[in-house]
């Protein structure tokens, strides 16, 4: 028998792995390193380990999305991340997408059952 809590927890660990991208890139337009950017995100209530978060940031700065810097002015060297030009224009790319697709399922989600908008089979 499936177990109720086991399967819904795996599919909302799929939800949120494909919206964190989003989320993280929301939050840079500003610089942000590791920490604070988990503190950020989990203030809206997105919550993100950093152990999700850190390879994140690497593969988004490896696809160029992100530019980084480090600031050793404090006692703890610090690397901060900024969404780069490119970026910019994937992150207004993907709310453009993001908005359709909500609408979309909200459509879906608000039919009568079984999908026929007028209620008959």
């Amino acid at each position: 028998m499936t177990d109720v809590k086991e399967t819904l927890a795996g599919l909302l660990s799929e939800l949120r792995r494909g919206t964190i991208v989003m989320g993280v890139l929301s939050q840079l337009a500003e610089p942000q390193y590791g920490y604070s950017l988990v503190s950020l995100l989990e203030e809206k209530g997105i919550a993100v380990e950093p152990g999700t978060l850190y390879p994140l940031l690497r593969r988004l700065e490896k696809q160029e999305l992100l530019e980084s810097r480090w600031d050793t002015n404090e006692s703890r060297p610090r690397k901060y991340y900024l969404l780069s030009e490119l970026g910019k224009q994937i992150f207004a790319e993907l709310q453009q997408e993001w908005r359709k697709l909500v609408a979309s399922m909200e459509g879906l989600m608000n039919e009568p059952e079984g999908g026929d908008r007028d209620g008959t089979r």
